[in-house]
C-alpha cells in the first residue's frame, strides 16, 4: 500500500468529522535522559554519541500552538508537545488544550449552583462553596479530544493534576428513584453567535458503573488553582480515561434518568469519533467513550555516533486500562514492524514515554506508524494508523 492510499484510508475511517486546521509543530528539544530499560545491563545505544540536530514532522500544515483563538464552540488552543519530557509530564494550565472557549454569557451566571434533579423529591441545589468544602486531590489524568487530529499536530491532548469531588459519592448521599439507572450531566452551553463547526448542548449520560469504574469527579481545581473559564470554571466533570467530549464543562445540572433516555445532542455529534456503531438514538446503545491504548512519536533527534548519523525517535503512550510493553514501530508500509526498544509504562492515567533508535534505509519521506501486537488489548485508532506521522530524512 503506497503512502497516499494509506493516508486516504486512515483519514476516511477515522478523521471524518474532526475540524481541519493546519500547523507546523516546531520541535524544540530539552535534553532528555535515556529511559531505563526493564532489562538489567542494557545500555543506551547512543552512548558515546552526540546530538547534532532535530528533525521536524512533515506534511502538517500551520496552526498556532498554545495560543487561544476563535470564540465559543469555534474556539481552540493546541498543546505543543515539544516541551514534554519525562521530568515534566503535567501540562501547565496556560498550555492545556481548549476545544471550546467559554461563552460571553457566562458572566451573568453567579452565584454558581449545581441543580440535582430526578431524585424522587424536590430538586436539590449545591453551591460552589459547598462543593469546594469536600474537594480532594484526584491525581494526574490525560484528557484527549475525540477529534484530535494530525492536521493539528494532535495538539488537542494534555495532562493536568486535578482536585474535585467524587461524583458517585456525592450522589449516593441523596435519595433518588430506584429506576434512575443513569446519570445525565449537563453544562452551560449557550452562545451569542452560531457556531460554524459544532452545536450547543454540552451533556452526556453515564451508567452508574461507568462513573464508578472511571472514578469520575467534579473538578474544582487544576494544577493547584481554580479552573480557568476556558477549562470549565467554576466546575467541570472529569471522567478519567474518557474522551474530552464526555468531560462536561461549566456543570450546572445533574439529572437521574433511566435506560430509556434518548442520547444527548453531544453524544450524537461525537458518536463516530467515540467509535459508536452508527448514531444510536437511545443512550443504552452507546459504548463508553473510553480512550483505548494509543501511542505516537513526539520528537526526532539526529545523532552522530562512530562517524555515522542515526536518529532517536521519542514518543508517548497513553490510554487503555492496563500497562503494556508490546509496542511496535514501522517506518514505511513496505517495512516490517519492529519492537520499540524502550517502553516504560507504569500507569494508564497519565502518559508514559518510549524511545527507539532508527537508521533509515533511504532518504526521503518516511511514515512512522505504531501498533500494539497483543490482540487482547483494544487499540482501534492506533492499529488503524490514526496517529501516523511523517518525516523527511535528508541525511544518512
Amino acid at each position: 500500500m503506497n503512502r497516499l492510499i494509506e493516508e486516504r484510508i486512515n483519514r476516511r475511517k477515522l478523521l471524518r468529522g474532526s475540524i481541519v486546521a493546519g500547523g507546523t509543530l516546531l520541535l524544540r528539544f530539552d535534553k532528555m535522559a535515556w529511559p531505563k530499560s526493564g532489562q538489567v545491563g542494557v545500555k543506551d545505544p547512543l552512548e558515546g554519541g552526540r546530538r547534532v540536530g532535530v528533525v521536524e514532522f512533515s506534511q502538517e500544515a500551520p496552526v498556532p500552538m498554545e495560543t487561544a483563538f476563535g470564540d465559543g464552540l469555534d474556539g481552540r488552543m493546541y498543546t505543543d508537545f515539544s516541551r514534554l519530557t519525562r521530568q515534566n509530564v503535567v501540562t501547565a494550565t496556560e498550555s492545556f488544550y481548549v476545544r471550546t472557549r467559554a461563552s460571553e454569557l457566562l458572566e451573568g451566571q453567579k452565584p454558581w449552583m449545581v441543580r440535582l434533579n430526578g431524585l424522587g423529591t424536590k430538586p436539590v441545589e449545591l453551591s460552589l462553596a459547598e462543593l469546594k468544602k469536600t474537594s480532594q486531590p484526584m491525581g494526574v489524568h490525560v484528557m484527549e479530544c475525540a477529534g484530535n487530529a494530525r492536521s493539528d499536530h494532535f495538539g488537542l491532548m494534555s495532562a493536568a493534576e486535578w482536585s474535585g469531588v467524587p461524583l458517585v459519592k456525592l450522589l449516593e448521599g441523596v435519595k433518588f428513584k430506584p429506576q434512575s439507572t443513569r446519570v445525565l450531566v449537563s453544562g452551560f452551553d449557550t452562545y451569542p453567535t452560531k457556531s460554524m463547526s459544532s452545536q450547543p448542548g454540552a451533556s452526556w449520560i453515564f451508567s452508574w458503573d461507568d462513573l464508578k469504574r472511571a472514578r469520575a469527579f467534579l473538578a474544582t481545581e487544576m494544577n493547584g488553582k481554580p479552573l480557568t473559564k476556558d477549562h470549565g470554571a467554576p466546575i467541570r466533570l472529569i471522567v478519567p480515561g474518557w474522551y474530552g467530549c464526555a468531560c462536561i464543562k461549566w456543570v450546572n445540572e445533574i439529572t437521574l434518568v433511566d435506560d430509556g433516555a434518548e442520547a444527548t445532542s453531544q453524544m450524537q455529534e461525537f458518536a463516530e469519533r467515540t467509535q459508536q456503531v452508527g448514531v444510536p438514538k437511545l443512550v443504552r446503545d452507546y459504548k463508553p467513550a473510553r480512550i483505548e491504548q494509543a501511542a505516537m512519536p513526539t520528537r526526532i533527534q539526529k545523532w552522530m555516533i562512530d562517524e555515522r548519523i542515526v536518529y532517536r525517535v521519542t514518543g508517548i503512550l497513553w490510554g487503555g486500562s492496563r500497562p503494556v510493553n508490546t509496542l511496535e514501530i514501522r517506518f514505511n508500509p513496505e517495512e516490517d514492524y519492529l519492537a520499540v526498544e524502550s517502553v516504560h509504562q507504569k500507569i494508564n492515567d497519565s502518559w508514559s514515554f518510549w524511545t527507539h533508535t532508527w537508521s533509515p534505509r533511504r532518504p526521503g519521506t518516511h511514515l512512522i506508524r505504531l501498533r500494539i501486537k497483543d490482540p487482547q488489548i483494544a487499540a482501534t485508532r492506533l492499529n488503524a494508523g490514526y496517529y501516523l506521522r511523517s518525516v523527511e530524512i535528508t541525511e544518512m
